[in-house]
């Protein structure tokens, strides 16, 4: 059974919902959520968050993260989950930010660089990610399989 299809199951059995804010993952995430059968069940909603305007203005990150900070921060990562938390009223929240390339890096972020947000009732976790500079097809999947990889390990 695909990961996927495992955590829908987990979430039915547990009667838990999942909300997933996304930027450098364009929506995957979601996606390979719900591309299983009987997740309109357990998925609640799912933001593509791309530009800094959406995060500020859908996610409420404050504008002050983002330019002291980045979009691509743990700081930015922490307030996308937070607020979707809110956002949503979701025990299981999802955010993901990070630079998929083959552009936008630097020396500080460069390509690959991606954080992931869970939270789960009260409990949060950031993790950063420096995936190989693969291309951006590679990132953006390797990033779906890492998030998918840390719900199930958390459920």
């Amino acid at each position: 059974m695909n990961l996927n299809k495992k955590i829908v199951s987990i979430l039915k059995k547990k009667k838990l919902k999942l909300a997933i804010a996304e930027s450098c993952t364009g929506g995957l995430l979601s996606s390979s959520i719900t591309s299983v059968s009987g997740a309109s069940k357990v998925f609640v909603m799912g933001f593509v968050t791309y530009s800094d305007h959406a995060k500020i203005n859908i996610l409420k990150v404050p504008k002050k993260i983002i330019q002291k900070h980045g979009a691509v921060s743990v700081q930015c990562c922490l307030s996308m989950v937070n607020n979707l938390s809110k956002i949503s009223k979701n025990k299981l929240c999802i955010s993901v930010t990070g630079i998929a390339g083959p552009k936008g890096g630097s020396k500080q972020k460069p390509v690959g660089l991606v954080y992931i947000g869970i939270k789960i009732d009260k409990i949060v976790k950031i993790n950063k990610y420096m995936f190989k500079n693969r291309g951006r097809n590679y990132i953006q999947k390797a990033t779906v399989n890492k998030a998918l990889k840390l719900m199930h390990n958390l459920l």
